[in-house]
């Protein structure tokens, strides 16, 4: 397979892609941040918990 041929291919490929549309990416973005936020909120307290935890076991 020559180069030439492959880059014909990708660009032939890449007429097929289907973007998200800006509201779309909007919400997956929103989506992202809002349970990233959450899941280090989970595993921060349960640090802090087990922090807290260890310490009254040690002392």
């Amino acid at each position: 397979m020559s180069i030439i041929s492959y880059l014909t291919e990708v660009k032939a490929e890449s007429k097929n892609i289907k973007w998200p549309t800006r509201k779309q990416v909007i919400n997956y973005t929103v989506v992202v941040i809002v349970l990233s936020t959450a899941l280090a909120t989970y595993v921060g307290a349960l640090d802090a918990l087990f922090a807290k935890l260890l310490s009254i076991v040690l002392n």
